[in-house]
This record gives structure tokens, C-alpha cells and sequence, in this order.
């Protein structure tokens, strides 16, 4: 089974909207794979517990019938380039920080969501912009062509 770590910079936002929007749509592709996301900083991390999904990210994952309650933010480890198959970032500063964390990418396994859309930008962090709609059609793209690629056995 292959094994996906989406990661953003507070796993509160983008990453878990990932996380949940790709193993949905795996699940109803009949694709057997693990999912996961995590932070590339520890900010939304306090006394060791992580925060839950950002109230707007939760609201558009219940729109759709997904319940991330049990979601709490995490921080990417040096091991998780070990444990994933593929660490799926959201923007250019994410894959600098997570190559930092990890210790590089040897093996080719950190890509930009949107490279799987066919296209080369950022997922635009909704924290800033307030756009959270703009990025779930961004990650739902990429999500889209990401399980076409795990489909044809390219990840």
C-alpha cells in the first residue's frame, strides 16, 4: 500500500483539506492507500497537543460529508521522509521547509500538489488570502490528478 504525507506550514488549513478530500476520493476510486498530513512548523502545536482543523476547512470538509473532528496538527519528522512514499507540499516555502526538516529529497519523493494538476504554482494559503474556496478547487485539482497518477502506477 502506498503511503502519502500532505504537508502546508500549520497542518490546520491546507494539508489536512488534502489529507481528507484525497483518501475520500481514493476510497470511492476503490484505491487502497495511506493517508496522512503534518506542519512544517510547530506553531499550532502547544504543550504537545496540535490544534484541530481550521473552523472554514472544517466547514467545506462537512459540505462534502467528511468529519476531520478527530484531526489534530502535526509536525513533519526527518522519519517521515523514511515512512511515505510521497510528501505532497503545498507551495514553493513548504518545500524549502520540509527539505530542511527531512534532510533533503534523495529519492524524489517531495513534489507541489499542483504539479499533478498540470500546473506550476502554489496552492495559495488560505490563511492569508481568505479565499478557502479558491484553495479547495487548487487541492481538489491536485488531488485529482495525484490519484490518476497513483492509478497508473506512477506514484
Amino acid at each position: 500500500m502506498k503511503k502519502i504525507l500532505f504537508v502546508c506550514h500549520g497542518n490546520i488549513c491546507r494539508s489536512p483539506l488534502a489529507e481528507y478530500i484525497f483518501r475520500d476520493m481514493a476510497s470511492e476510486a476503490g484505491v487502497d492507500i495511506a493517508v496522512a498530513s503534518a506542519a512544517t512548523s510547530g506553531e499550532e502545536i502547544w504543550g504537545g497537543v496540535g490544534n484541530p482543523v481550521y473552523p472554514p476547512v472544517k466547514k467545506l470538509l462537512a459540505a462534502r460529508g467528511i468529519d476531520c473532528s478527530d484531526k489534530r496538527a502535526t509536525r513533519l519528522e526527518k522519519r517521515d521522509y523514511d515512512a511515505y512514499d510521497l510528501i505532497v507540499v503545498m507551495d514553493g516555502g513548504n518545500r524549502r521547509d520540509a527539505l530542511r526538516i527531512l534532510g533533503g529529497d534523495s529519492q524524489g519523493k517531495v513534489r507541489l500538489l499542483m504539479e499533478f494538476a498540470g500546473l506550476s504554482r502554489d496552492v495559495a494559503d488560505p490563511w492569508y488570502t481568505r479565499d478557502f474556496a479558491a484553495a479547495e478547487r487548487d487541492i481538489e485539482a491536485g488531488c485529482r490528478g495525484l490519484l490518476r497518477a497513483v492509478r497508473n502506477g506512477e506514484i
